[in-house]
């Protein structure tokens, strides 16, 4: 029984592993792309999105991965794990 219970502890966290390091690849975008960035995470945050100021100071301090996390972003939901 406990051999069983650590067999899907283990699995559970393969699949986790997996799961989050398939996640985590995005195509890389340069800060130079700011401006496309922030209008992307308005349009998809909508009523929930920081100004553009704020985007942009976020944008500029994040890295070219989370900038690419952004752009693939189709909801809320995902945006908010990009930074």
């Amino acid at each position: 029984m406990k051999s069983h219970t650590l067999m899907r502890g283990v699995m559970t966290t393969v699949v986790a592993s997996i799961f989050l390091t398939s996640c985590s690849n995005y195509d890389p975008v340069a800060a130079s792309d700011c401006d496309k960035v922030v209008r992307h995470t308005q349009k998809v945050l909508g009523d929930f999105a920081p100004s553009y100021a704020d985007g942009m100071k976020e944008c500029k301090a994040a890295s070219d991965s989370e900038r690419g996390c952004a752009m693939a972003a189709t909801k809320k939901g995902q945006i908010a794990r990009c930074m």
